[in-house]
């Protein structure tokens, strides 16, 4: 037996802020019935796999302890450049034995990483960051 994700969950002040925000980010379309009291994000195919926004009243203080890898379509710098648009922050670029992504945070603080696309010379061949 295993299982498989069904969705993800992200506690946040601004539900509709955050939720558009990786909407956005992901290509993803925000539901009809998304309001400050839940929001939820799907690529628009299956709406039993995506990510309910839900608010909470405590504010975010710490360090994630699980985040997002996201895989850019064409290059790293392109994608850091579109999400800081959005409003996310740019937090640093990592480099470690060759292989180097840029760690990110949305608007809200919540930490993800953005790796190498394939003009970076990343392809799905190469070796796993």
């Amino acid at each position: 037996m295993a299982l498989r994700p069904a969705g993800m969950a992200v506690d946040c002040a601004d539900v509709m802020r955050v939720a558009s925000f990786w909407a956005e980010a992901l290509g993803y379309v925000l539901d009809d019935d998304s309001d400050t009291t839940g929001a939820f994000i799907s690529d628009g195919k299956d709406q039993e796999q995506g990510i309910f926004f839900q608010p909470v009243p405590e504010p975010k203080v710490a360090k994630n302890r699980m985040h997002m890898d996201l895989r850019p379509t064409d290059s790293m710098a392109e994608e850091v450049e579109r999400l800081v648009a959005l409003g996310a922050t740019e937090r640093g670029f990592i480099e470690v034995e060759g292989n180097y992504w840029t760690q990110m945070r949305d608007p809200e603080g919540n930490e993800f990483c953005i790796l190498r696309g394939p003009e970076d010379g990343w392809s799905p061949d190469a070796a796993v960051e």
